[in-house]
């Protein structure tokens, strides 16, 4: 098990390479684009609980992310003693249709191959993804946590406004679509999209040496701002992983979210997929309640026995990366920095006991 840290775009700096050194980390997780829009600083952006917002920026111009712009990153992060484990989500304007069932849907589905040989001559082996229409929705910013940390849950509501057309994910991707909001669709009809992208987009990723990592929908309610969700049970990430039978086909576990679940066990289901070899890497946080009442609390507080997932992880050889996600802030000059260096804290010390253990 390796002990990773999350970024995003704006935040792929000394100032942040070097927090995440010295918390820790070995590799990092990267999200390339930046969901709150263009970020001039931390105190308007990264300190904010992810998620919480509702229309979070704007999608990309539907250019890829070179190998040249990808390598330059990567010489940056290796001179910080850390490594590139993994990109998390597509950028929205070159894969909306495919999520969409929308015109463009084959010639995106080339853009995003051409990113995944890209991906993979960059030498970075992850890529997680959502396959979702509405992204991260239904959630309010409350003293949630210990000590009245601030942080985010759900409170017994589900965002059931629609989402306009020329947006997926929370991004916007056209400015100039017609009126209208996005049709909502049956749970088969979002399951057969997800079958088109990876029987299309799988073996790409084998002969890129890429590993896919699926992310659950966050929150795992059925429907969310009037379309499905795909991942919303544990049991429906089998369904994922059997679709296209790869060691590229694999799962982003985000313990949270599984936990947030109404069926099964958090536990339980670390165990079966982990036993699969089928874990990507890890979102490693804590929450007590399930769907539509749930908040996100510190690492150690919540309903998820953490110390238990990594001691199934080390029986069934998880040889992945555990980054925090996000966190609860603290009452300090520096709430986000101070939430992130308690969770990396935790996980430093409790990886090093369970990997000790014998």
């Amino acid at each position: 098990m390796k002990l990773g840290f999350g970024l995003y775009r704006h935040m792929l700096n000394e100032q942040h390479y070097k927090f995440a050194k010295q918390c820790g980390a070995t590799h990092l997780v990267v999200h390339m684009v930046d969901y709150f829009g263009n970020a001039d600083n931390d105190k308007s952006n990264a300190n904010q609980p992810i998620g919480a917002k509702k229309g979070w920026g704007r999608a990309g111009n539907g250019e890829l992310w070179s190998l040249e712009e990808l390598l330059k990153i990567k010489a940056e992060i290796n001179s910080h003693g850390l490594e590139w484990y993994a990109i998390e989500n597509f950028d929205p304007s070159i894969w909306h249709d495919i999520l969409l069932d929308g015109p463009k849907k084959a010639e995106q589905m080339e853009l995003v191959k051409e990113q995944i040989r890209i991906v993979g001559k960059a030498g970075i082996p992850g890529f997680g993804y959502n396959f979702s229409l509405a992204g991260v929705s239904s959630r309010v910013v409350k003293p949630f946590a210990r000590g009245g940390a601030v942080s985010v849950g759900m409170e017994g509501s589900v965002d059931e406004s629609p989402v306009p057309n020329g947006m997926v994910w929370n991004m916007v991707y056209d400015e100039n679509a017609p009126k209208g909001n996005v049709p909502c669709v049956s749970h088969d009809e979002l399951w057969n999209r997800l079958q088109y992208f990876l029987e299309n987009l799988v073996p790409v990723a084998e002969e890129a040496g890429v590993i896919l990592a699926a992310h659950p929908d966050d929150p795992p309610m059925p429907y969310v701002r009037n379309t499905p969700r795909l991942v919303y049970q544990p049991d429906m990430y089998q369904r994922l992983i059997d679709m296209v039978d790869s060691n590229s086909n694999q799962l982003e576990m985000c313990l949270g979210t599984i936990a947030e679940m109404t069926e099964g066990d958090v536990h339980d289901a670390a165990d079966i997929y982990s036993k699969q070899n089928k874990v990507g890497y890890i979102h490693f946080r804590n929450v007590v309640g399930k769907v539509p009442t749930y908040k996100e609390v510190f690492v150690d507080e919540g309903d998820i026995d953490m110390m238990k997932i990594l001691s199934i992880l080390k029986k069934n050889n998880f040889q992945g990366v555990l980054i925090p996600d996000h966190t609860p802030q603290m009452s300090c000059d520096a709430p986000w920095y101070a939430g992130m260096a308690y969770a990396m804290g935790y996980m430093k010390a409790a990886i090093s006991i369970v990997q000790n253990d014998n």
